[in-house]
């Protein structure tokens, strides 16, 4: 079964980690990414790959881990739209603030 739901989620607006599975041209093409392990604000989506997927559609925030981010409601993002760069060998959430 397929089921299609439509939910509003902030976009990733931009994503510098190039050799992520779903970054293309600097786009994040996953359908949703995961923000954060509790801590800190990494990307739980990233995957390390020089191939990326085929999916056109521009990739939103799913959820957020990260308690102490100033955007974060109930494990909901609440920003714009996010940044994800690569800091220290991981893909991390730059829109991050500390609450």
């Amino acid at each position: 079964m397929h089921v299609k739901i439509t939910v509003d989620v902030p976009e990733v607006g931009n994503c510098s980690v190039r050799h992520c599975a779903f970054n293309r041209e600097g786009n994040c093409h996953a359908q949703a990414i995961t923000v954060g392990d509790s801590i800190d604000p990494i990307c739980d989506t990233f995957m390390a790959s020089e191939r990326h997927n085929r999916r056109r559609a521009h990739g939103g925030v799913g959820a957020c881990k990260v308690a102490s981010c100033r955007h974060n409601d109930d494990l909901l993002c609440t920003a714009d739209s996010v940044r994800v760069g690569m800091h220290d060998q991981h893909a991390r959430c730059e829109t991050y603030e500390s609450s």
